[in-house]
């Protein structure tokens, strides 16, 4: 079995964040899922875990850190080509994310990337890298 990443973010309204997951691509694992969390499945190894606040308190005696304000970790997924990642962010922000809430990042003909926000504040950017390019450059 490949290794997996799950991650879990602190979400004020787990139904409204999980729509949000959904409209961006994401597919909801229902075995995985209640009131309190939603699974939401990027790919075969890429998982965002998202948690009410109440139950993401229940992993961790921290204070959740208001991502509005505070910025924790910044969460990358790649995309396919550059039109996949404009795809992907036009979706978000159709579904209420706020766009490019990093630098745009434009590096030549082999790397591109955008951002966003989601609606609890967490940032996700997307990116797309031609690889064999980015080794000659």
């Amino acid at each position: 079995m490949p290794r997996m990443i799950f991650v879990n973010l602190p979400v004020a309204d787990v139904a409204g964040a999980t729509a949000f997951y959904e409209a961006i691509g994401a597919r909801k694992d229902e075995r995985f899922s209640n009131e309190q969390a939603s699974a939401m499945v990027f790919s075969d190894t890429i998982n965002f875990m998202l948690l009410s606040h109440d139950f993401f308190r229940t992993f961790t005696p921290k204070v959740i850190a208001d991502a509005h304000k505070t910025a924790q970790v910044l969460v990358c997924l790649s995309e396919d080509s550059r039109e996949a990642v404009d795809a992907t962010l036009a979706k978000a922000v159709a579904a209420g994310g706020k766009p490019d809430a990093t630098p745009r990042q434009e590096m030549g003909g082999y790397m591109y990337g955008r951002s966003f926000e989601d609606p609890d504040g967490h940032i996700v950017e997307l990116m797309w890298m031609d690889v064999d390019q980015a080794m000659v450059a």
